[in-house]
């Protein structure tokens, strides 16, 4: 019961500091605040599949880059599409889908890939360790080469812009805002929460720790495996919605393999496992890069007139990433979350 309430506060006071960001925030602050709301989700749903179930998969930026696709063709009325597609024309299909609806576009873009991630564990999943990694891998770049070579659905190399919203006033605004970026951060960390927690999570991670033995026990592994898959899929649909709602575009080139390694990036230096650790990794990774943006500035230190030297806020960012990994084997958190260190304080006691 008291760990129900603890879990119930975090939620309340995390809705509450939506409010107050919205209400007192700057603009520039609040893109700061919806940029680390949506690698959150990505980040959360990521450590999932990667972390919780143990397969080292790299697919992330080609679930999000159908995310953000799908939610950018349903967003753009006919008539920005006729307009936009200057590779080819656009298809009767593609015309035809529209919607102004933000919540549902998000939503359809999160089934779309979830259905593409129960198609692709078949083959997946027949393969584990490094295999796993290099056909998931091939995954990100054929995601990338159809958006490329499909010039008459996604625009080819040039993307779709634009994709923004008319408000009362009649100006342009964007799709995405705190309450939509932090309100999928939070819903996502508590439904991965609690399938952590439940009969499946320990289903996981057994799957994590050995899968044979996990077999042997009776676990189905295959249908273990795919479900944190698609669940990890469908929250990174959404999260390439809500990518899309805040940058007002998409291209191909947003979705790299550089994305995927971003997210590794952050779930290693949280912790593989912990979804505590997962959203502490954000903060850091994505919330630090902008906040050691003043490096790169002229600076005025006890009275000298330092140059601007760009890039030097990446320097010292990985100099921090390393200092801490060097002292955090296992990552901030471990495989712990943050209320097993309050469990565990007070066993001590």
């Amino acid at each position: 019961m008291v760990g129900k309430f603890k879990f119930w506060i975090a939620t309340i006071l995390a809705i509450g500091f939506l409010f107050f960001c919205d209400r007192y925030f700057s603009e520039y602050s609040l893109g700061i605040i919806n940029n680390i709301a949506i690698f959150i989700t990505l980040a959360i749903s990521y450590n999932l599949i990667n972390g919780v179930t143990g397969q080292f998969s790299l697919e992330p930026n080609g679930f999000v880059a159908v995310g953000a696709y799908v939610a950018a063709i349903l967003l753009l009325n006919a008539d920005s599409k006729v307009y936009q597609f200057d590779a080819a024309e656009p298809s009767g299909i593609i015309l035809a889908l529209y919607t102004s609806n933000f919540i549902l576009a998000m939503f359809v873009s999160g089934i779309c890939a979830t259905l593409l991630a129960l198609i692709l564990a078949m083959p997946v999943f027949r393969v584990r360790g490094d295999y796993l990694a290099i056909v998931t891998l091939g995954f990100g770049f054929i995601i990338q080469l159809l958006a490329v070579n499909f010039p008459a659905f996604t625009n080819g190399s040039i993307g779709l812009n634009e994709v923004m919203k008319v408000d009362e006033n009649g100006d342009l605004s964007r799709f995405t805002n705190i309450f939509y970026s932090g309100g999928l951060a939070i819903i996502a960390t508590i439904v991965i929460l609690n399938l952590v927690y439940s009969k499946f999570g320990r289903a996981m991670k057994a799957v994590r720790d050995d899968e044979d033995a996990a077999i042997a026990m009776g676990i189905n592994a295959f249908a273990t495996k795919t479900t944190a898959f698609c669940v990890s899929a469908f929250f990174e649909g959404m999260g390439g919605a809500l990518l899309v709602g805040l940058l007002g575009s998409v291209s191909p080139d947003q979705f790299t393999f550089m994305f995927t390694f971003l997210l590794l990036i952050i779930i290693v230096l949280g912790g593989l496992g912990s979804t505590t650790g997962a959203i502490i990794g954000t903060i850091l990774v994505i919330g630090g890069s902008e906040w050691l943006r003043f490096l790169d500035e002229p600076m005025n230190i006890f009275g000298y007139q330092t140059d601007a030297y760009p890039g030097l806020r990446m320097v010292v960012f990985s100099l921090v990433l390393i200092f801490v990994m060097l002292f955090a084997r296992k990552g901030i958190m471990g495989q712990m979350e943050l209320g097993d260190l309050f469990r565990r304080k007070g066993s001590d006691k």
